[in-house]
C-alpha cells in the first residue's frame, strides 16, 4: 500500500509517517523503482502502535523504548510494567501541576473585575511573578511533543 492508505489504515498522517521515518522511529519502508514509499501489515501495525503509545502521553523517546521492548520476544513482562508505572507517575505529577494551575488561574480570574477597568490581577500576577528554577531552559519533553 502507499502512504495515504497507510496512514488511512493506521490512523497515522502521512506527514507523521514521514517525520517518524526521518527520525528513525520507524524503519523507511520499502521503495517502487520510481521512489514511492510502499507499506506491509506489519508496517501499519507498528504505526498503530506509536499512535497508541503518543494517544498514553509517551514521548518520542518513550515511545522508541516501548518499541523496542515491543520487538523484543525474550524481554520481561516485569520491564514493560516497570516502564509502564514510571509514566504512570509522571502523568500524576502533570496532573498535579495542571490542577495547581487550575487553582491559581481561578483565583486570580475571581479576583478580576471583569470590566472596563484597565487593572487586572491576572497580568499582574504573570509580570509579577518570580522566575522559576532552571528558567531559560525547554524541557526535552516539552520540544519532543511540540514536533510530534
Amino acid at each position: 500500500m502507499n502512504i495515504g492508505q497507510a496512514a488511512t489504515a493506521s490512523g497515522v498522517s502521512a506527514k507523521m509517517i514521514r517525520y517518524y521515518e526521518s527520525i528513525g522511529l520507524i524503519e523507511a519502508p520499502v521503495r517502487t523503482e520510481a521512489g514511492y514509499r510502499v507499506y506491509a501489515g506489519d508496517d501499519v501495525h507498528t504505526l498503530r502502535f506509536v499512535k497508541r503509545a503518543r494517544s498514553l502521553g509517551f514521548s518520542i523517546e518513550e515511545t522508541r523504548e516501548l518499541l523496542a521492548l515491543w520487538r523484543d520476544k525474550s524481554r520481561a513482562s516485569a520491564d514493560v510494567k516497570a516502564f509502564a508505572l514510571r509514566h504512570i507517575g509522571e502523568l500524576e505529577a502533570r496532573i498535579g501541576e495542571l490542577q495547581a494551575m487550575v487553582k491559581t488561574l481561578g483565583h486570580l480570574a475571581r479576583h478580576c473585575h471583569g470590566d472596563g477597568r484597565p487593572d487586572c490581577p491576572i497580568l499582574e500576577d504573570l509580570a509579577d511573578a518570580p522566575a522559576p528554577q532552571g528558567a531559560g531552559r525547554a524541557h526535552s519533553r516539552d520540544r519532543a511533543r511540540h514536533h510530534a
